[in-house]
């Protein structure tokens, strides 16, 4: 396929405040939109205006969710650089999720060649205020116009990019987070550990409920004992008990998260001890008890790093030690952050320059 790019005629205005960017609710001029069908194969890629996308109502992903989709960022450097963090990584993991869901393989270097593409033209709506950056969002759709249960052969796989500001509004404040027993995320063999919008849609129940209770996340328990901790609704989690650092196994059930997996490396790089393996909430709790849980925290692309306040399991809550945000967590949090703006040396090879 060849790229095309299709001008809009008008061009949108540009946020002016970025402390009002909020988090996906507005959308650059442009987006990248790739066709297939089952007589043409991928036949389609153009960068074009941002706009709606015909769907019959019969569109397979609105009846039987064949859908995968990514998250990742852009940033503006402080000598006025583009940089992305890991896009392959991002790519690659959406190729194994359509694999998960039966979707019908694309060209993934093309892909990637056409998002640097998009950034190039769009760069000027990254934002330049701290904490902001411009939120990239590629998504993967079965689309034949057909009531039944099979594969799609017609999709659309489509990039769309959005001016963000800090994921949380209240910053890097401790966030309460809801021990959840009544609903399970995922099970073994499931599609926990792909990014697929089904995973997110059964996790709605739980976290408005925990919202309502003044929660800002909820912990997710495994779903056969009800018993390890797996995942905090869009984080991975980790928790620092007795100086070492424990951050739940890729088992199938939660998802390889990139800024989990960089955190690792990070960590390593520290010369912190890392173990990724089964924790349980009791085991949480007892080292709570004991004075040795030293601090927890989430991790993604969209928070970054989310220190934990405290776990509230039943009747009991859980804390870890010190106030507000642990000494090793901001550590995290600002060589990540560095190494994302360029102003940390990049010593993993995780930047790509847009020039």
């Amino acid at each position: 396929m060849k790229l095309e790019f299709i001008q809009r005629q008008t061009l949108k205005d540009k946020p002016t405040d970025e402390s009002k960017l909020g988090f996906g609710r507005i959308f650059t001029d442009y987006m990248l939109l790739m066709k297939r069908n089952a007589e043409k194969g991928w036949h389609y890629a153009a960068i074009e205006p941002y706009g709606e996308l015909s769907l019959s109502p019969a569109a397979l992903v609105l009846h039987y969710a064949q859908e995968v989709f990514e998250g990742l960022k852009a940033y503006r450097s402080p000598d006025g650089r583009t940089l992305l963090f890991r896009p392959w990584d991002n790519i690659k993991r959406l190729v194994l999720s359509a694999e998960r869901m039966s979707m019908r393989p694309f060209d993934a270097e093309f892909l990637l060649e056409a998002l640097y593409e998009l950034i190039r033209i769009e760069r000027d709506w990254i934002p330049k205020a701290q904490g902001t950056s411009l939120y990239i969002r590629p998504a993967y759709i079965g689309i034949d116009p057909y009531v039944g249960i099979a594969s799609a052969e017609d999709y659309y796989l489509y990039i769309i990019l959005s001016p963000v500001g800090a994921y949380y509004a209240k910053g890097l404040a401790p966030v309460d987070i809801y021990v959840q027993t009544e609903y399970v995320r995922s099970v073994k063999g499931g599609t926990g550990s792909h990014k697929t919008g089904a995973n997110y849609a059964i996790s709605l129940k739980a976290s408005e409920l925990a919202h309502k209770n003044g929660f800002s996340q909820v912990l997710w328990l495994d779903g056969r004992e009800n018993r390890y901790i797996e995942e905090v609704g869009s984080m991975n989690i980790f928790f620092k008990i007795d100086g070492e650092l424990i951050t739940p196994p890729l088992g199938g059930t939660i998802l390889a998260g990139i800024t989990r997996d960089s955190i690792i490396a990070i960590a390593k790089d520290m010369g912190v001890k890392v173990s990724e393996r089964q924790i349980s909430i009791d085991e949480l709790y007892d080292a709570y008890k004991r004075g040795s849980l030293e601090e927890a925290f989430g991790s993604g692309t969209a928070c970054v790093v989310s220190p934990v306040g405290k776990f509230v399991w039943g009747d009991k809550e859980i804390i870890p030690g010190g106030s507000g945000m642990g000494e090793l967590t901001k550590r995290f949090y600002d060589t990540l952050t560095g190494i994302q703006l360029g102003i940390i040396e990049d010593k993993f090879g995780w930047v790509k320059q847009i020039d």
